[in-house]
This record gives C-alpha cells, sequence and structure tokens, in this order.
C-alpha cells in the first residue's frame, strides 16, 4: 500500500513529472492524429484503386486486344469458377488525347487515358456511378445527353436548318414540295470526362468559395478526341491516328485528381469502330461474390486464358508498387514519429536519476524500516508506469479530439493564418479523410506505456541497491 501512496505523492507534488506527462501526451495525440489522417488517405485511395479496376482483371498484352469478348465471359460463366463471379464486363483502356476549345481558342492536347465502357455493365462493378456528378445519370447511367444539356448543345453548336426551298410545280393543282436535303447531319458521340479535365482549381482558394473550381469544359460542350488504330498498316508500319468530335454528357468526379484528370468514358462501340477494332476488347473487368475468393479464380482464368496473349492479376496485383510505397511510409512515418515518446521517455529517465538522487536519504529509511529491493524498485517503475498511464489517457483524448474536428481546425488556422494547409487544387476533395482505427490507438499507448516504464527500470534499480548505512552515513 505504501508504494502506492508514494508514487501518488511523487506524481502530485512534483512539477517535473508534469513535464513527463505533457511530452507523453503530446507524442500520443501526434500519432494518433498522423495515424488516423494516414489511413484515411489510404483508405480512400485503396477504394478508389479498387472501384475503378474491380476485384480480377483479364488483360489483352497485344495492341489490338483480343476478339469476341462475349465469348470469353460466357467460357468464364461455365468455368468452375462461374459460381463465385457477380458480375462481368469487357472494356478498352487505351492511352489518347483530348483538345478542348476555350473561349474560341484552341488549348493544347492533353495525355488522357480513354476507357470504352457499357455504364450499366461496368456500373454493375461498382466504382463508377457513384461518381457521376449529374445525380440523374447515378440512377441508370448512360451517355445520354439530358434534355437540359442537349438544349445547351444545339444552342452552341447547331446550325440553324435553313427554311425549305419549295420548287414551283407544274400542274396548277398539285402542291410545291420541299427539295431533299443532300446531307444528313452527322452523329456525335456522348462521353463522360475527369472532372480535373474540365475543371481548373484556383490556388489558394477556400472551400467555400463559390469559385474554387474554373470550368474549361461544361456540359453540352464539344472536344476532340485522339487515339491510334488499332490495327497496323502493310508492311509493319505504326498505327494512323484516328480522332473524333464527341459531346460531354457527364463528368466523373472520384477526388482522386490521378484519375479525374485523367480517365475519359467513352462508349464502347464508339471506340471499337474508331479503331477498326469491331468485336474487341484490351480488358475483361471480374467483381466476386467474395473478394476471400480471388487467388482460386486467379488461378482458374489464368488456365483458360494463359500466357503470352493474356494477363489475369487482382487489383492489388496491378496497384501493389503503390499499395506496398504507402505500407513502407507509414511504416516508417511511425518509427519516427515514435521518437517524439522517446524524447519523453530519456526525460523519465533523467527525472527519476534526479529522483533517486535527491530521496537518497529516504530510501535509505526506506530500506532500514524493513522495505526490500523488490518493494523500491516496485515504487519507481510504478511511478514511471503512472506517469504513462496519466500521459497516454490525455494524449488518446486530446488526440481523437483533434482528428474527429481535423477539419473544422484546419479552417480555423487557414482563416487566421491565410495559408490553406490542406491544398485542394493537389487533392481535389474538400475534407481531409480520416480513419480511426482502434488497434491502432490500442498499440500507440501501449508502446508509449512501455517506453515510460523500460526507462525508468535504470534508475529504479539504482534506487533498489543502495545501501542504507551509505545512503544515511553523513545523517
Amino acid at each position: 500500500m505504501y508504494k502506492l501512496l508514494l508514487c501518488w505523492r511523487y506524481l502530485i507534488s512534483r512539477y517535473l513529472a508534469l513535464a513527463c506527462i505533457v511530452s507523453i501526451m503530446l507524442g500520443v495525440a501526434t500519432l494518433i492524429v498522423v495515424n488516423s489522417v494516414m489511413a484515411g488517405f489510404s483508405t480512400k485511395l485503396k477504394d478508389r484503386l479498387h472501384g475503378l479496376l474491380s476485384d480480377v482483371l483479364v488483360e489483352s498484352l497485344v495492341h489490338d486486344g483480343f476478339p469476341d469478348p462475349e465469348g470469353k465471359m460466357q467460357r468464364i460463366w461455365s468455368s468452375p469458377v462461374g459460381d463465385k463471379i457477380q458480375a462481368m464486363t469487357p472494356t478498352i483502356d487505351i492511352p489518347g488525347l483530348i483538345q478542348i476549345t476555350y473561349h474560341g481558342q484552341a488549348m493544347p492536347p492533353r495525355p488522357i487515358r480513354l476507357i470504352g465502357i457499357d455504364p450499366k455493365g461496368r456500373a454493375s462493378l461498382g466504382g463508377f456511378k457513384e461518381y457521376l456528378t449529374d445525380e440523374r445519370n447515378r440512377e441508370n447511367p448512360s451517355f445520354e445527353l439530358s434534355p437540359e444539356v442537349k438544349r445547351l448543345h444545339d444552342e452552341k453548336y447547331a446550325m440553324p436548318m435553313p427554311p425549305p426551298h419549295f420548287v414551283q410545280p407544274l400542274g396548277k393543282d398539285e402542291p410545291p414540295t420541299p427539295e431533299p436535303m443532300q446531307e444528313e447531319p452527322k452523329i456525335v458521340a456522348n462521353v463522360i470526362v475527369g472532372y480535373a479535365i474540365a475543371n481548373h482549381r484556383a490556388r489558394r482558394v477556400s472551400i467555400d468559395d463559390p469559385n474554387k473550381d474554373i470550368p474549361v469544359l461544361e456540359r453540352g460542350d464539344e472536344a476532340i478526341l485522339v487515339t491510334v488504330s488499332g490495327q497496323l498498316l502493310k508492311g509493319g508500319e505504326m498505327p494512323r491516328p484516328v480522332f473524333d468530335n464527341v459531346v460531354v454528357a457527364d463528368f466523373f468526379k472520384s477526388e482522386m485528381s490521378e484519375y479525374d484528370a485523367q480517365n475519359v468514358f467513352v462508349p464502347l462501340d464508339w471506340l471499337q469502330r474508331i479503331r477498326t477494332m469491331q468485336n474487341r476488347a484490351t480488358t475483361l473487368q471480374i467483381r466476386l461474390k467474395n473478394y476471400r475468393d480471388a487467388p482460386e479464380v486467379v488461378q482458374a482464368l489464368k488456365e483458360l486464358f494463359p500466357q503470352p496473349t493474356f494477363f489475369v492479376e487482382t487489383w492489388e496485383d496491378k496497384q501493389s508498387t503503390i499499395l506496398a510505397a504507402i505500407a513502407h511510409e507509414r511504416g516508417l512515418l511511425n518509427v519516427l514519429l515514435f521518437m517524439i515518446i522517446g524524447v519523453a521517455g530519456f526525460g523519465i529517465l533523467a527525472i527519476f536519476a534526479m529522483i533517486v538522487a535527491e530521496k537518497k536519504r529516504d530510501i535509505g529509511v526506506l530500506k532500514a524500516l524493513g522495505a526490500s529491493n523488490g518493494g523500491v524498485l516496485r515504487i519507481f517503475v510504478g511511478y514511471a508506469l503512472l506517469l504513462g498511464l496519466v500521459g497516454a489517457a490525455l494524449g488518446t483524448i486530446l488526440g481523437l479530439a483533434i482528428t474527429v474536428h481535423l477539419n473544422e481546425i484546419e479552417h480555423l488556422i487557414g482563416r487566421l493564418t491565410g495559408e490553406e494547409m490542406f491544398p485542394r487544387d493537389v487533392y481535389y476533395f474538400d475534407q481531409i479523410p480520416t480513419n480511426i482505427q482502434p488497434w491502432m490507438v490500442a498499440l500507440v499507448n501501449i508502446g508509449a506505456i512501455a517506453i515510460a516504464v523500460v526507462f525508468s527500470v535504470l534508475p529504479a534499480l539504482r534506487a533498489a541497491l543502495l545501501h542504507p548505512v551509505q545512503a544515511l552515513r553523513y545523517e
């Protein structure tokens, strides 16, 4: 009992103990906030990558893709792993260019990814319709123009139809007939453009500013898409460039600037026609009923579609480089941030060394009265444990409070300093993503308490091994 009383007295009576508690508290709070933000970014990135790529991909390694995608999907449905598949759709994913006309001036072409899809089939995989900006298009995704967009396009681009020119008939009672039309208007394909292609995020802009996004391409506007033919020319020459005018039907906004600034979704049949690769595709995207079956499905599909013509992998395999980089960066950041708590540990070491030197007489009296070496050791280790518990508890409360209100704090600091902590022209989403993981909070607390206890062992051993005669020699 005396050990606990002494620990509590030291805790409330020494201001140096407050410094240890504050240092542990700040270290724990920093680790919780940084880990929650890193986990938020990681989760957001994984969700977007998973949604855009589906669970399993069967890709062609040749320039013009593979023929008969419908037949290949039937082979997959009929295979032993067909019952593990929920949805499947063919796509064409190729590089291209887009040229936009802004205020009557043709802007330089910019590189993009042209993705030919069937909108309903692509929506069945997930990660598509929920990112369309037109809410009406999310319910039934398609490339059709809404009546408002069609009216805007016709007002901006359509030439007024000339009035019919009537030819005077030869007969007196015959009605006049109009001259036949010489040409029919060309049908232009409709596309869904990445939000960051069509909008430029203004620099140093507030989230509340209604003009934070400067549109360079609006619904109903026309643009030019350029790619290359899917067929090689005679003599092995390089494919020839092909291009066509398209109309913007909607925007794709996943809040991942890398994808919103590159992806342009186009009708699959239009892309097949313009590339002269009818009834061909470059990728089969597959969604599983249970992602845990992915290794089995991948192995079965590798037997159905062997290399080198095809390549079968999961979305994690395809993005393994970026996922591994995120995991390594997060681990390295944790090691660096734990040094903050390490500083608190050295503070505990120094403070405990001072306490042992100051309380030499008291330690001698305790040992003279019968306190054992183990009892004295437990006093100082218990004191360090108490400091760690209090500091970790306060740090957890502070870290969780900052994480929950992180966006409000960021807005307040931005208004006070005039500088934006979270540049929205880089990330293209308006809120700092956070993900509080209970196991991470528990590990941070255990680590902080363990550091506090470990750094107290050396001074505690010194106190425990102190001989009472030496401690009381000059008393």
